[in-house]
Order: structure tokens, then sequence, then C-alpha cells
């Protein structure tokens, strides 16, 4: 998604988080900022921390670039870049890793005008890993027309899919029901209303307990009870968690030992985008 930072923030204003929404103490206030070292990813819209490759971040870029994933290491450098070999990268806004697998999201839709988006999941590679050709494909549709949307998150114990629409009054979530065809059109089923809109990413903890939504001003946080959907989890009241705000930060994930969460943004007015991190209390 390619606008400038006071464009975004003028299209997708959000009212101050409510007096009674107390942030939790769990994580620092202010970020390590963690420099690129070698190379650059200029156009970052998705980061999931990696299991198979301890110690790294898989990032992957947005609308129109060719379709490669990139190992990120924690210390800022930019190690492997995987080609997705047959994939189409239309525009990718968001990636997650569930159980040992990698999943890619091609939802994003400035104009609403795709009559449907596309989910690729593969088993994520190890390091020294070139090229993936065997990969999944998951095309869905929504079932009132079509939505720009950038982030999304996969349950791990049902495996469904939430995808977290951007735009209008309030972002909507829609659920693909596991299991998702990977050979006929899936129909997103909508199930509950955010009480805000602008959502660039989400991320679900290691455990499952803990949610944090993203917008480019903000980050919701939400628990999750083991008995429930996520659906149900996101129709609670948030909290807010401190951030610093960055020019055009679309990516977030949690990481993999639960110590804390990333954040990445995009290049933008020449600014070189950093690595940031909330290491929990």
């Amino acid at each position: 998604m390619k606008i400038l930072p006071y464009i975004v923030l003028f299209i997708f204003c959000q009212k101050s988080p409510d007096p009674g929404m107390l942030p939790p103490n769990g994580f620092e206030k202010t970020p390590q900022v963690i420099s690129i070292k070698k190379g650059i990813i200029p156009e970052a819209s998705g980061i999931a921390d990696s299991k198979r490759n301890a110690g790294y971040l898989w990032v992957q870029q947005d609308s129109g670039n060719p379709p490669y994933v990139y190992l990120l290491k924690h210390d800022g450098t930019i190690t492997d870049s995987v080609f997705i070999e047959g994939a189409d990268n239309r525009d990718w806004e968001d990636m997650a890793l569930a159980g040992s697998q990698l999943y890619i999201a091609d939802i994003g839709d400035n104009n609403a005008a795709h009559s449907q988006c596309t989910f690729y999941y593969f088993t994520e590679p190890a390091r020294g890993t070139h090229k993936i050709a065997d990969f999944k494909t998951i095309h869905f549709k929504y079932p009132d027309g079509a939505h720009d949307a950038e982030a999304f998150l996969v349950d791990p114990g049902t495996k469904d899919i939430y995808i977290i629409t951007k735009r209008g009054e309030k972002s909507k979530v829609y659920k693909l029901v596991y299991p998702q065809s990977t050979t006929a059109l899936n129909e997103a089923v909508f199930v509950a209303n955010l009480a805000f809109n602008g959502v660039v990413s989400a991320a679900i903890s290691p455990d499952a307990k803990e949610i944090i939504v993203k917008t480019y001003t903000h980050l919701y946080y939400y628990t999750k009870e083991a008995s429930q959907s996520i659906a149900a989890a996101l129709e609670k009241q948030p909290s807010t968690l401190d951030y610093q705000v960055e020019m055009q930060g679309e990516a977030i994930s949690f990481r993999l030992d639960n110590k804390g969460f990333y954040t990445l943004s995009e290049k933008n007015f020449n600014v070189i985008p950093s690595l940031h991190y909330y290491k929990r209390k």
C-alpha cells in the first residue's frame, strides 16, 4: 500500500483510546531500534518470526514486487531471499507462521476492484533455500463484495483464517473455515466488527493467548481465552500498547519465544526503515 503517511493519517483518522482502556504493563514503552545492516527491504508489508530458523524473521514486500520472501536476522542482517515460483504478488499485505506452514496474504485491494483474493502457504523453508515451487493456494471471495484488507490471523488450534479489512467506518473481520479448499473458490463469512478502522497488520502470540491488531497509529491489544474463537476475542474491548509511530509501519509479529514483539515499516521520504523490538517486561 503506497500512501504517504500524512495522507494515511487523514484518511484513517481514529478516535483517541477511551480513558477506560488501560494499557497493560506487559511491554516496554520504548522499542529497541535495530538498523537493517545489509541491503534493504523497502516495502515490508508482513513479518513472521521463524520457527525453523531461530533468531530470524521472515519478511515479505507488497504490491508489484517480485514474489520473494526474505530472512532477516534479529540483529538486522538480511541473509536469504527465497523465490516463490509460480506465485503472483498482486498486493501481498501480511504473513503468518502457523504450525510448520508459512502463509502469505495477497489480500490488498485499494480500489475494491477484485472479485477474489488469495492466500499462498507452504512448509517453512530452511536457511539456504533459494526457491519454493511446492505451495498451495486458497482463493476466496467475500459475501458482500470486494474489500481492501492488509491483516489476517490463523487460529493455531482450528486453522481457521481470519481476514481483517482496512477501510470503512469500522474494520470488519471475515473467517475462512478450515479445511479451506485449494481447488474451489472459498467464501469468507462475516464474523465481527472492530471498534476502529485502518488495520494494516495483526499477530497472535505463540501461546495463542494474546492478539495485537496494528493500525498506522495504534497497537490494539486483546487477550484470548483457550475456549474462545479469535472472532470472540476481537469483539472484546481492547487496550492499547505504547507505540513509537513509524513512517509507514505495516508489519507486526510476536517473537517466537514470546519475549516481545517486532514491528517493521516501509521506506518512505528516504527514511530507511529499522526493525523495532518491544521487549516484554
